[in-house]
């Protein structure tokens, strides 16, 4: 068992929703169950799950913390969340993710195996699915801590210096794909469709 095999799963979950009327996304249902239940089923295998934001029941979190101030952003977020972090790879993810699987996750650990500081998703069309990334603890700390006030930092200020390895993650033919978030009412329609 390599020693980047444990991991700790930082599940952001305090965003404004401003695209949904500013409704808890995390807690909307899809298929009988929240966004965020469906999402901490992918880190089923973490150490431990730190969720950033409210408290929800009927999910499995072994830590709840808020950025300060809270609605600072993801980047804060992940500030939030590290000082309860110890494993050495650190899952991060939105909450909005309601199809991505164990398999994927793992995928994006196994990554960190070829010696890159983070593995981060990439859609179809190629683009960096920010918050869809197993990082080294230890790199994600150190960029965290050089970026310095956290409130309103762009989650791609962190992949800055920092050796990324992009991942196409699998999806099934007409399937949904595993990076697809519900930002809108939309998406969330969609994501019903798949359901």
């Amino acid at each position: 068992m390599s020693e980047l095999s444990a991991y700790d799963a930082v599940i952001l979950a305090g965003g404004r929703a401003s695209r949904m009327g500013g409704v808890d996304k995390a807690a909307l249902g899809l298929g009988g169950r929240s966004l965020l239940a469906r999402v901490t089923d992918a880190v089923r295998d973490a150490r431990q799950v730190v969720l950033v934001g409210p408290e929800r029941p009927g999910v499995r979190v072994d830590v709840v913390t808020r950025e300060d101030p809270p609605g600072s952003g993801p980047v804060a977020g992940i500030g939030a969340a590290l000082p309860y972090v110890t494993a050495p790879v650190t899952v991060v993810l939105a909450a909005d993710l309601p199809f991505l699987g164990w398999n994927q996750v793992r995928r994006l650990r196994e990554a960190l195996e070829r010696g890159p500081e983070v593995a981060l998703a990439v859609d179809d069309r190629g683009r960096d699915q920010l918050l869809l990334a197993a990082w080294r603890t230890a790199a994600l700390r150190s960029r965290v801590e050089a970026l310095g006030d956290l409130t309103g930092v762009a989650v791609r200020r962190l992949l800055t210096g920092v050796e990324v390895d992009r991942l196409a993650l699998e999806r099934a033919p007409d399937g949904p794909p595993p990076w697809f978030d519900c930002d809108t009412e939309q998406d969330l329609r969609a994501a019903e469709r798949w359901t």
